[in-house]
């Protein structure tokens, strides 16, 4: 019985992606089909006895078992898409009647069309008269609903297939504009249907280039801040391309140097130039390689929000109305600190749409170690004089006034990034500061040759003030951690360690348990520790340790050397910084620094 029913799951959701991609190949449908959202598991709002059902915020509720052929299918999404391409979600005081009357017309518009193949209970006879929606609902209202025009939606029998839901909430720029996206439909289809009638392909309507490539050429012309970049990378405008990754207006792949463009999406000149600039920052910006531990979705949101305050200011073309992230509430702030405002409402912000779609960011590199690897370093190296010297070419011929931020964000990556083990020695530095020393008899350091009779007294620290002077360090031995790099992080704590005159480390293993090695010589660390464990890993209980244990310093730092495959929580309760693996990320939020290693 199971077997049979899967099966005919199987069957119902192969024909109704086979009717949505049909419906794909209809130019006039596609920047629709590309906007909505489609709903299809169980308990939706779709009723039993309907086939699909379209709300104001453009989700469209299908029937997730219904069998049915795939041209029934796309007539039926096709009929759900109009509702929002005809703006029929308008206040009514017989909303039945109004309902009734839109699929009247939508009907008729489809039947004339030949767009997919109605089910039986969406046929309209060819002699029944239809005018527009609104003669057709003061007829029903006045006269009440014919028995012919009863059943055209795509509802229950007799119900509305049109759901008034509350609006979701959007950010500014990321507004749905259905009539517009359907009249971009009717541009490209009634072109297609040029260019096919007089025997051209498209590429020999535009003289050999797309608007994309044109909008491209533009800021290799006329935009010097990102003209390098623009030169530098592929525009693929191939919507299969686009399907395979899902992408709705645009994408952008760092490693491969390409920008994914939906050529369906429908976008203006003015919104191609700011799609372009939107996909360049992203990488001139160094966004991939900034997000370490983050979510990679929520980062991308933070990063959107920020570059398109950004090119608004500077008024390079226009925002999209899909995917254009844009709230004045967060103008002035970084990606990291809009990140930290979005951590803590994700109801809201799970719920916006990048350029590539709601829930999936446009940033297609999901490794952020690339960047450190190989072509990576030579690619960062790349995109980061590509910028640098596009804002000096920008400021040199007076192209106009950039952001401070984003002046700010040019002018660091002009520096190379700081190495871990640099960034390590800091935190040395904040923690064990120098060690006074004062000048002692009590060995001689040396005499002089001139004066062999008079002894010359030699520098020695002051012991009185190193106790005290240590810290304690939380290794992960779990089977994930590389050896190389447990040597690279242990000679690297060693080497500063006796740099900094601390007596003495605190070290303590963890993998399933933890074991106290108790305190070690700093020299002892880097070649003679023996490590055990190489099992799972749980790192609250050597934390605990240390900090409720009697021996150790109350103000004691803590060092965590971990790849973050462990709790999803940690609790610290003191001053501490981790070591991790780049590549590797925490599946907690750090709140201390986070030093990425490398070999």
């Amino acid at each position: 019985m199971s077997k049979r029913k899967d099966s005919s799951a199987q069957r119902a959701t192969e024909a109704f992606f086979a009717g949505k991609q049909q419906l794909a190949k209809v130019a006039l449908f596609n920047p629709l089909l590309w906007h909505a959202r489609f709903v299809r598991h169980e308990n939706n709002l779709c009723p039993a006895e309907g086939w699909a059902v379209v709300t104001t915020n453009g989700d469209i509720h299908t029937h997730p078992a219904r069998i049915a052929d795939p041209e029934e299918w796309c007539h039926v999404l096709a009929h759900c898409l109009l509702h929002l391409a005809f703006d029929h979600f308008q206040v009514r005081r017989n909303f039945n009647a109004w309902n009734t009357a839109c699929d009247a017309v939508i009907e008729r518009f489809l039947q004339d069309l030949h767009i997919g193949r109605p089910p039986e209970s969406l046929r309209l006879e060819r002699s029944l008269a239809v005018p527009d929606e609104a003669r057709l609902y003061e007829r029903f209202v006045r006269e009440g609903i014919e028995e012919n025009y009863g059943n055209l939606g795509t509802g229950a029998p007799g119900g509305n297939d049109m759901i008034v839901e509350q609006l979701r909430p959007r950010s500014v720029g990321n507004q749905n504009d259905w009539p517009k996206w359907f009249a971009s439909g009717l541009v490209m289809a009634v072109g297609d249907a040029v260019q096919s009638a007089a025997g051209l392909d498209r590429d020999t309507a535009t003289g050999g280039k797309s608007e994309a490539e044109c909008a491209r050429a533009w800021f290799m012309a006329s935009y010097p801040l990102l003209g390098a970049l623009a030169a530098a990378f592929k525009i693929v405008e191939d919507e299969q391309t686009c399907v395979r990754y899902e992408i709705v207006v645009a994408a952008v792949s760092a490693e491969q140097r390409e920008i994914y463009l939906n050529p369906r999406a429908g976008l203006s000149d003015d919104e191609l130039r700011f799609v372009l600039a939107h996909e360049l920052l992203h990488v001139a910006l160094r966004h991939h390689a900034r997000r370490e531990w983050r979510d990679p979705y929520l980062w991308n949101v933070a990063c959107d929000f920020v570059i398109n305050e950004w090119l608004t200011e500077m008024g390079v073309g226009h925002i999209p109305p899909f995917g254009g992230l844009l709230d004045p509430d967060l103008k002035g702030l970084n990606a990291e600190s809009i990140y930290d405002i979005i951590v803590t409402d994700l109801r809201r912000f799970r719920k916006h749409g990048t350029l590539r779609g709601v829930g999936r960011a446009d940033m297609l590199d999901g490794d952020p170690d690339w960047w450190l690897r190989g072509e990576g370093v030579r690619l960062d190296d790349f995109y980061r004089r590509c910028l640098c010297q596009g804002l000096e070419y920008h400021n040199n011929q007076g192209r106009g006034w950039l952001p401070g931020g984003l002046v700010e964000e040019i002018r660091a990556l002009s520096q190379p990034p700081v190495p871990w083990d640099v960034e390590l020695a800091r935190w040395f530095d904040v923690h064990f500061p120098p060690v006074e020393r004062h000048h002692s008899y009590a060995r001689l350091s040396r005499r002089q040759s001139s004066t062999p009779d008079i002894p010359r007294p030699r520098y020695v620290p002051d012991l009185r003030h190193t106790d005290g002077r240590t810290f304690g360090v939380v290794l992960d031995t779990s089977g994930s951690m590389a050896s190389a790099l447990l040597a690279r992080g242990l000679g690297a704590i060693a080497s500063y360690s006796m740099a900094h005159d601390v007596v003495a480390v605190r070290v303590v293993f963890c993998d399933a348990i933890a074991y106290d090695k108790g305190y070690m010589a700093p020299e002892e660390i880097a070649g003679r520790v023996q490590v055990r464990g190489r099992g799972g890993t749980v790192l609250q209980p050597g934390i605990d340790l240390l900090v409720k244990t009697d021996d150790f310093p109350k103000n004691g730092p803590l060092l965590i050397i971990t790849d973050g495959l462990c709790e999803e929580s940690l609790f610290i309760p003191r001053e501490h910084a981790l070591l991790v693996p780049r590549g590797n990320r925490l599946s907690f939020r750090p709140k201390g620094p986070v030093f990425w290693m490398t070999e």
